[in-house]
């Protein structure tokens, strides 16, 4: 199946997909503005690959998106909980980022039939 038809087939995967993407392309570049830490360098990488893996609807991405998951829960509530109120704008970020990634993986999860081995 061409990657044209995989995007036209279904608008969720695609969306899901663009989020994991831009998530990952963001991660890699707040890595490059924040002295290098190995968190935003993990979570960049894994958005990335998920971000593939769903483009291409694979059976793998699911086991991703679960780590990616947890992960993503764990850093957004530490964000949110050590520099509450200090940055409105960290704030709004990790509050949206967090509530998409519970949405993105709710969404993997209830399409999963929908993945390819």
């Amino acid at each position: 199946m061409s990657i044209v038809s995989r995007l036209t087939e279904s608008k969720g995967f695609l969306l899901t997909a663009l989020f994991y993407l831009i998530s990952g392309i963001l991660g890699l570049v707040v890595l490059s503005m924040t002295r290098y830490p190995p968190h935003m360098a993990i979570l960049g990488i894994f958005s990335l690959i998920a971000g593939y893996g769903l483009l291409m609807k694979r059976s793998w991405t699911l086991y991703l998106v679960a780590v990616l998951f947890l992960t993503a829960t764990a850093f957004s509530i530490y964000m949110l909980y050590y520099l509450y109120a200090k940055d409105i704008l960290i704030d709004l970020g990790a509050t949206a980022y967090l509530v998409l990634t519970w949405v993105a993986t709710i969404y993997v999860v209830i399409k999963r039939s929908k993945l390819e081995s």
